[in-house]
C-alpha cells in the first residue's frame, strides 16, 4: 500500500508560480511512476505530467515549458513546479502513483493510488 499526500496549493495571480509536493509512504517511491493531474470544475480529470521509475518524463502540451516535475526519492517526494500560471491551470490537483497498466497512462483508471487533492486557483 502506498499513501500519498499533497501539500502546496494555494491562490496566486496570473503569471505566478507555485510548488506543489506528493509526498509518499509505505513504499520506495523509485520503484513506481508518479505524476500529477488536475480536474477543474465542470472538467474531466486530465494529466498534468507523469514521471516514470526510469527516469522519463511526458508533460501535457498545456504545461510544457512552464511546469517542471522532480522527484527527491530520498524522501519519497515528487514535486510540480508551477510558474508563468494562468487562469486557466486552476483547478484541483491531484497526485498519482504506481501505473498498473491496463490503460492509457493519461487515463485515471492506470493507476493505483491517488492523493487527497489540493486546490490551485489562479487569478487574472
Amino acid at each position: 500500500q502506498v499513501q500519498l499526500v499533497e501539500s502546496g496549493g494555494g491562490s496566486v495571480s496570473a503569471g505566478g508560480s507555485l510548488r506543489l509536493s506528493c509526498a509518499a509512504s509505505g513504499r520506495t517511491s523509485s520503484d513506481y511512476a508518479m505524476g500529477w493531474f488536475r480536474q477543474a470544475p465542470g472538467k474531466e480529470r486530465e494529466l498534468v505530467v507523469i514521471s516514470w521509475s526510469g527516469g522519463s518524463v511526458i508533460y501535457a502540451d498545456s504545461v510544457k515549458g512552464r511546469f517542471t516535475i522532480s522527484r527527491a526519492n530520498a524522501k519519497n517526494t515528487v514535486y510540480l513546479q508551477m510558474n508563468s500560471l494562468k487562469p486557466e491551470d486552476t483547478a484541483v490537483y491531484y497526485c498519482a502513483a504506481d501505473f498498473k497498466g491496463g490503460s492509457s497512462y493519461r487515463s485515471i483508471y492506470g493507476y493505483n493510488y491517488w492523493g487527497q487533492g489540493t486546490q490551485v486557483t489562479v487569478s487574472s
